[in-house]
């Protein structure tokens, strides 16, 4: 006798019930979400999500990759200004989302519990079931009267229709990359040691592929965030340099 194994998952009405999950769960500020640590909580639900062969719905996708391009652009050294000077969070449109949503959230929560204790009463009689039962065993005879051999090949064509639609219709896919932004700040850090200073081109010559170099450009975005690290203008255009503070600047 084979052993059968059940699996139990939480299950998400969207995105944003995820998100809304994580917050409440690790007690956190919707108001200053640490997009880092989120991001990464999102990005492992969805792996775990694949690594079970869980259909993975577009809305997901979408999300994780605002987020990753949120966390994207708190690492730029230069914030963006609003038309007063200020800076401007670019968390601030996701913590709005996700303020509506708990807002209807709730509403559909107390929604729920009304209907919940509607169900629990009776009426008296029973004629909007006998009325639904009479109306639907009319409809039916009506199709079986008018029912013809082109009617049917028309409705086997459009399941044949959909069934194609569906079986062309593509599939997301998250892909794990065996790189991180802590490595590829390790990376920088060893050239700079043997170099006082380096091309910007140079850092991604031996690169793999382009997402090795768009993690190397987040984890060079974060070391210069952090004053680790400082660009040098070269002559002509587009002429950069990479160097540790602590070197000397001139050229």
């Amino acid at each position: 006798m084979m052993n059968t194994y059940q699996i139990v998952l939480p299950q998400f009405e969207g995105p944003f019930d995820l998100l809304l999950f994580f917050i409440e769960r690790d007690e956190l500020d919707i108001h200053d979400i640490p997009i880092a640590k989120i991001t990464t909580d999102f990005l492992d639900y969805i792996r775990h999500l694949e690594s079970l062969n869980i259909d993975i719905a577009s809305e997901f996708i979408l999300v994780a990759a605002s987020l990753m391009r949120i966390k994207a652009k708190m690492l730029i050294p230069r914030k963006e200004l609003d038309d007063l000077g200020n800076e401007i969070d670019p968390r601030g449109e996701l913590v709005q989302k996700l303020l509506e949503y708990k807002k209807y959230k709730e509403v559909l929560h107390e929604l729920s519990h009304m209907e919940d204790v509607r169900n629990e009463k009776f009426v008296r009689g029973n004629l909007p079931f006998e009325f639904k039962e009479l109306s639907e065993k009319a409809l039916v005879d009506i199709e079986l009267e008018s029912l013809s051999l082109y009617k049917l090949f028309q409705t086997f064509q459009k399941v044949l229709k959909r069934f194609e639609e569906d079986s062309n219709k593509p599939v997301p896919k998250i892909v794990n990359y065996a790189y991180s932004v802590e490595d590829q700040q390790t990376y920088i850090r060893q050239i700079l040691i043997s170099n006082k200073r380096i091309p910007f081109d140079k850092l991604f010559l031996t690169l793999e592929n382009r997402m090795h170099a768009v993690v190397t450009f987040l984890a060079l975005l974060e070391l210069l965030n952090l004053q680790q690290l400082i660009i040098i203008q070269g002559e002509g255009i587009n002429n950069f340099w990479i160097s540790s503070p602590k070197q000397p600047v001139s050229m």
